[in-house]
């Protein structure tokens, strides 16, 4: 499966951005996915997770509240909401599927994509 990221840009602080992550070669209704990011000088660290179905969700307690994840299998797409943005959000933000597990807390996946970079100004 190819992932591609889209979405990201240049914000100002408090502003939203959705991101999107575009599967193709594979239908991705039976898997798991993820978004994570790294930013400037970091290592990629994780940001949320969701079943296949959507019915489960997970989040990193740094942007549980202002991020919402959510996924559209007719489209083979999966979203990132990402609101009340902080210059600190600054990062590229990489989206990820799994198919070998569904446990939405499971850190380990499959497939990654490229990233979409996502600047926000103060």
């Amino acid at each position: 499966v190819q992932l591609q990221a889209s979405g990201g840009g240049l914000v100002q602080a408090g502003g939203s951005l959705r991101l999107s992550c575009a599967a193709s070669g594979r239908t991705i209704s039976n898997s798991r996915m993820g978004w994570f990011r790294q930013a400037p000088g970091k290592a990629r660290e994780f940001v949320a997770s969701i079943s296949w179905s959507g019915g489960s969700t997970y989040y990193a307690d740094s942007w549980k509240g202002r991020f919402t994840i959510s996924r559209d299998n007719t489209k083979n797409t999966v979203y990132l909401q990402m609101r009340s943005l902080k210059p600190e959000d600054t990062a590229v933000y990489y989206c990820a599927a799994d198919f070998r597990s569904y446990v939405v807390k499971e850190p380990f996946y499959e497939y990654w994509g490229q990233g979409t970079l996502v600047t926000v100004s103060s």
